[in-house]
C-alpha cells in the first residue's frame, strides 16, 4: 500500500483522531496551554470579503466544510448506488438512525432540565463516521461485510440528520440575500462538473465557485459546513469519485486531526464528580447509552416492518449490537454541535467538550468490546 493508500485507511483515521484529541487535552492543561489557546483565538480576518474569523473558526467553519463535502459525496453515492439506493434497503438503517437520534435526545432532556443548557440536546445525537468505521476496522476482523455496510448507511443518515440540525437550530441570524446568490453559484458548479473531467480550466473555475459558495453561505448566517454539503450532493458522479479519492487522505491526515486537536483544547476543571453540571452527564450518558438503546430498538422495529421473506437478510441481534455500540461514538460532529450550541459561553462549551470526549470514549470501549467478541465468535464459526 502506497503512502496515499495508507492515509485512506479507516484504522489510521481513527488512530489519528484519538492522538489529536489526546494531544489537545494534554496541551491545554500544560504550562503552554494558555499560549496555544490564545493562538487558536487569534483572528485572521479578510475584511474585503466580510470574513471575521479566528483561527479556531477557520478550522470549524472552513476546514470542516471539506469533511462535510466528502460526507455528502458519500451520501449521494449511497443514495444512488449503495446501501440506500432503494426504500427497502434504506428502511432498517433509516429507522435505526432515527432511533439513535430520538432516544439520546430524550435521555439528554430527562437529565438536563435547565432551559439554557437544554439547547445542547442535538449534541449526543451524532455518530462519527471516521471513528466508528475505524474501530470496526481495527477489531472487527471476521465480521460479515453487511455489518460495515449497515454501520456506514446508519452513519451517513445520521450525518444527514446532523446537517439538518445545524441548518435549522444553529443559524443565529439569517441574511437571505447571500443565500439566494449562492443557489445559482451551486447550480453552475454542478453543471460544470459534467464537463470537468478533461479540462483543468473548468476544474479551476469549479474551485473558485466552491470557495464563493462557502463565503456566501457564511455571510448568510447559515453555518459554512452547509456549503460543503450542497456542493458534495450536486457534484457529478464522474468527478465526485476522483475528487473524493484525492481529498480523503487530506481529510484523514490533516482536517479531522486538526479539528480534534482544536476542539479538545480544553482545560479540565479542578472539580469532583459532584461539581459537574447536568450538561456533562446528559451528554456523557446519552451518547453511549442512548445510541445503544435507540439504534438497537430502531433496528428491531424496522425489521418487523419488512416483509417476512426478507427478514432473513436482516442483521442478527449480535451484529446490530455491534453497530449500535459503535454508533455512540459522536466525536467530530458532536464536538461541532457543542461548539455551535454554546459558542457564547466558553465555560459551558468546555464542559460539553469534556462530556463528548468522555461519552465517545465509553462508547468506543463498549462498541469495541462488542465488536471484538462478535468478531471472535464469527471467526470461530467459520473456522
Amino acid at each position: 500500500m502506497d503512502a496515499m493508500g495508507t492515509l485512506r485507511s479507516e484504522r489510521l483515521a481513527a488512530v489519528l483522531l484519538v492522538i489529536a484529541a489526546a494531544a489537545g487535552l494534554i496541551v491545554a492543561n500544560s504550562p503552554i496551554g494558555g499560549t496555544v489557546t490564545a493562538f487558536r483565538d487569534l483572528h485572521l480576518d479578510i475584511p474585503l470579503l466580510g470574513l471575521e474569523l479566528s483561527i479556531g473558526h477557520w478550522v470549524t467553519d472552513g476546514l470542516l466544510a471539506v469533511f462535510f463535502f466528502l460526507a455528502a459525496i458519500e451520501l449521494r453515492h449511497e443514495l444512488t448506488h449503495g446501501e440506500l439506493d432503494s426504500p427497502r434497503k434504506a428502511l432498517i438503517p433509516a429507522v435505526a438512525a432515527v432511533g439513535g437520534v430520538v432516544v439520546p435526545a430524550l435521555l439528554f432532556l430527562l437529565i438536563v432540565r435547565d432551559p439554557d443548557l437544554a439547547r445542547g440536546w442535538p449534541i449526543p445525537t451524532a455518530t462519527d463516521i471516521a471513528f466508528a468505521l475505524g474501530v470496526l476496522a481495527i477489531v472487527g476482523r471476521g465480521l460479515p461485510a453487511r455489518v460495515r455496510a449497515m454501520l456506514l448507511a446508519l452513519a451517513v443518515i445520521d450525518d444527514l440528520i446532523a446537517i439538518l440540525f445545524i441548518a435549522l437550530f444553529f443559524t443565529q441570524t439569517l441574511n437571505p440575500l447571500p443565500l439566494l446568490i449562492a443557489v445559482p453559484v451551486v447550480l453552475v458548479f454542478g453543471w460544470l462538473g459534467y464537463r470537468a473531467r478533461r479540462s483543468a480550466l473548468v476544474m479551476a473555475a469549479m474551485i473558485v465557485l466552491g470557495l464563493a459558495t462557502w463565503v456566501l453561505v457564511h455571510l448568510s448566517g447559515v453555518h459554512s459546513t452547509i456549503a460543503g454539503v450542497a456542493l458534495g450532493l450536486i457534484l457529478a458522479p464522474g468527478v465526485a469519485s476522483p475528487v473524493r479519492h484525492a481529498l480523503e487522505p487530506v481529510s484523514n491526515a490533516m482536517i479531522l486531526p486538526v479539528f480534534a486537536f482544536t476542539a479538545a483544547l480544553v482545560a479540565i476543571p479542578a472539580v469532583g464528580a459532584d461539581g459537574l453540571s447536568p450538561l456533562f452527564w446528559g451528554i456523557a450518558i446519552a451518547l453511549p447509552v442512548g445510541k445503544l438503546v435507540g439504534i438497537t430498538g430502531g433496528a428491531l422495529i424496522a425489521s418487523r416492518l419488512v416483509p417476512a421473506a426478507e427478514r432473513r437478510s436482516a442483521l442478527p441481534i449480535g451484529d446490530v449490537l455491534v453497530v449500535a455500540g459503535l454508533g455512540g461514538i459522536g466525536f467530530t460532529v458532536s464536538l461541532l454541535m457543542n461548539e455551535l450550541a454554546f459558542r457564547q459561553d466558553a465555560a459551558v462549551a468546555a464542559e460539553g467538550t469534556l462530556a463528548v470526549l468522555a461519552g465517545s470514549t465509553v462508547a468506543a470501549l463498549i462498541g469495541g468490546t462488542l465488536t471484538a467478541l462478535r468478531a471472535r465468535a464469527s471467526r470461530r464459526a467459520v473456522g
